[in-house]
């Protein structure tokens, strides 16, 4: 009689776990992350490794794998000014095991490029803004400009001679050589790479005069000597270099132009998954050997919560398309 009763039970319960399961892999983490992450995650970069994105990704995702207790991979897929990579997460299964690192062409892009293979704001679950980082104009030392004054009088004196190397067509460091070129009068020939550093290695070759490059990516050049540093594009000259003035102090007054970095998931995913990367972000964040990493190459951590990414990503496609407009820059 015993066994006669027991076997309807276990069918039961077979039955309520078969229904219950289905439900909770459909939304894994529905109620918490404790589950998340049981294997590795990928971070996709967009641009080539060297770079200051591709720096701040790998810093990243070392911390992020000890706080998670998963390998995070770090994957660059450059090119179209990080659309490949930001299209890959886009299309990604909203899982959270697949992560991108956006920088400020994230906001560019939408008035950039005619048509975008997704929305830049609906495609994604916005995890955190990273940092912000200082650009810096820097020339190759062969150039007999050492102060900006100098190099807008040679720009001047030789109006189509000079070039300027950037990440990309209609980039963020693009869009501040052009904003330089609007303020100063004067014109410069820009030539793109495919990323920053190749960009910045044509510059140490001499193929390029100058650029606008993330501080993070050029201060070891600047302090070897095998750059030399003209101004920084903030509006407070940056700790890290604080000797090297602002563009408004040496000479192009109004000029700011800032880079940034943050991480997006795919939309959809769970929201406890989102909230135990955000969570894991900060952590890494606060940590001080990160915030000294950062301060020591001109970038600040940010850490804001997702839904204040979200109003911040919202304001710098409206910020940049007016700037897009004014250049004439257009992609297809």
């Amino acid at each position: 009689m015993i066994v006669k009763r027991l076997i309807p039970l276990s069918v039961l319960s077979a039955g309520l776990i078969s229904a219950i399961c289905p439900a909770l892999a459909q939304n894994p983490g529905s109620n918490n992350a404790t589950a998340f992450p049981n294997r590795p995650l990928r971070l996709m970069v967009g641009y080539p490794p060297g770079g200051a994105t591709d720096i701040i990704a790998r810093m990243l995702g070392q911390k992020l794998t000890d706080t998670l207790g998963q390998q995070v991979l770090i994957v660059n897929r450059p090119g179209a000014g990080g659309i490949l990579a930001t299209e890959t997460i886009a299309t990604s299964t909203p899982d959270g095991y697949s992560i991108v690192l956006v920088t400020t062409s994230h906001g560019i892009n939408p008035s950039l490029y005619p048509k975008l293979p997704y929305d830049s704001i609906k495609s994604f679950a916005p995890i955190t803004q990273v940092a912000t980082l200082q650009q810096v104009l820097v020339v190759n030392p062969a150039l007999p400009a050492h102060n900006l004054k100098e190099l807008i009088a040679m720009a001047k004196a030789q109006p189509g001679k000079l070039n300027f190397g950037s990440s990309g067509n209609g980039q963020a460091l693009h869009l501040s050589g052009e904003l330089f070129k609007s303020m100063a009068g004067i014109n410069l020939v820009h030539v793109p790479y495919s990323g920053s550093a190749p960009a910045r290695t044509a510059l140490l070759g001499g193929e390029i005069q100058m650029m606008f490059e993330s501080m993070i990516g050029v201060l070891p050049a600047i302090k070897s000597g095998s750059l030399r540093a003209i101004a920084v594009s903030g509006a407070q000259r940056s700790a890290a270099a604080a000797d090297i003035p602002t563009m408004s102090e040496a000479g192009v007054p109004g000029f700011e132009a800032s880079a940034w970095v943050g991480v997006l998931a795919p939309s959809g995913t769970p929201k406890a998954v989102v909230g135990r990367l955000h969570a894991d972000s900060i952590r890494v964040l606060k940590m001080p050997e990160v915030k000294e990493l950062l301060a020591r190459n001109g970038a600040e951590p940010v850490g804001n919560t997702p839904e204040q990414f979200t109003t911040f990503i919202g304001s710098e496609i409206a910020k940049w398309s007016k700037v897009v407009k004014g250049s004439g820059a257009r992609l297809d």
